[in-house]
């Protein structure tokens, strides 16, 4: 499932409410630093020169839309759409834009970023991410050779150590994202819901001690067709060790 614009919706979302989705990929094709074997986008492709909107088209897009809805308030601007929305050369300035509308069309809307965490090399990204009410980062697994499975990075040298280190520029402001399901990936057993899986992973939240995490399950359908949907009940007992601690968890199902 691709999005054709650049700004789709409204629509309802399951973690954020009524959503304006904004896209800055391709409308033709995915393009992501991630080839997640559960994406709804389906896989990446082969993409010699990417058209990407720019910057001065997303800020007419998104005003457009704003303007054309002042009966039914959205609550939250999302960037998602069709690949990792960070990987934009122009997503400080395309940020600073939107919190410019927001604040002009629909001041009680929050500006939320779906990212798989992979750009915050990059000083901009995080500098942009500071301005946004919801920063929301992945983090699909804490071991190496499964978050890779999952993910299938195109940098195959990142390391989960790497993305921690990354997340830890918020000093826990923010909201960690992770998707949970089992499959089967070329002959190779994935499931992050094992006892190993979860002790690594509740050690990576208690390590990086995010405001608020948020889990799900496909909800799609999806590239890889072994993938599984865990059952809510197993999601609820995922979050209850954290709902202990105190810590606010979302669960989608």
């Amino acid at each position: 499932m691709l999005f054709p614009s650049i700004v789709y919706g409204p629509i309802r979302s399951r973690r954020l409410g009524v959503s304006l989705g904004v896209n800055l990929m391709p409308t033709t094709a995915k393009l992501c630093s991630f080839d997640c074997v559960y994406c709804e986008c389906g896989w990446n492709q082969p993409v010699s020169h990417p058209e990407l909107p720019t910057r001065e088209q997303v800020r007419e897009a998104l005003a457009s839309s704003l303007i054309a809805q002042p009966d039914n308030p959205i609550d939250v601007i999302t960037f998602s759409g069709n690949g990792e929305p960070t990987m934009h050369p122009d997503f400080l300035g395309i940020i600073q834009d939107t919190c410019a509308l927001r604040d002009q069309y629909c001041p009680n809307a929050k500006v939320s970023v779906l990212s798989n965490s992979t750009q915050l090399g990059r000083q901009d990204v995080v500098e942009a991410l500071r301005l946004c009410d919801n920063r929301i980062l992945k983090l699909d697994s804490a071991i190496d050779s499964t978050m890779r499975l999952i993910d299938q990075p195109v940098n195959h040298q990142l390391t989960v150590a790497q993305v921690m280190e990354w997340l830890r520029i918020f000093d826990g402001d923010f909201t960690l994202q992770t998707c949970f399901l089992r499959g089967e990936y070329h002959g190779q057993v994935i499931d992050n819901t094992t006892p190993h899986e979860l002790q690594a992973w509740y050690q990576a939240v208690d390590s990086l001690h995010p405001k608020q995490v948020m889990i799900y399950v496909i909800d799609r359908a999806t590239p890889l067709q072994t993938i599984e949907k865990i059952p809510a009940e197993q999601m609820q007992a995922i979050a209850e060790p954290l709902r202990d601690k105190g810590i606010d968890v979302i669960v989608s199902v």
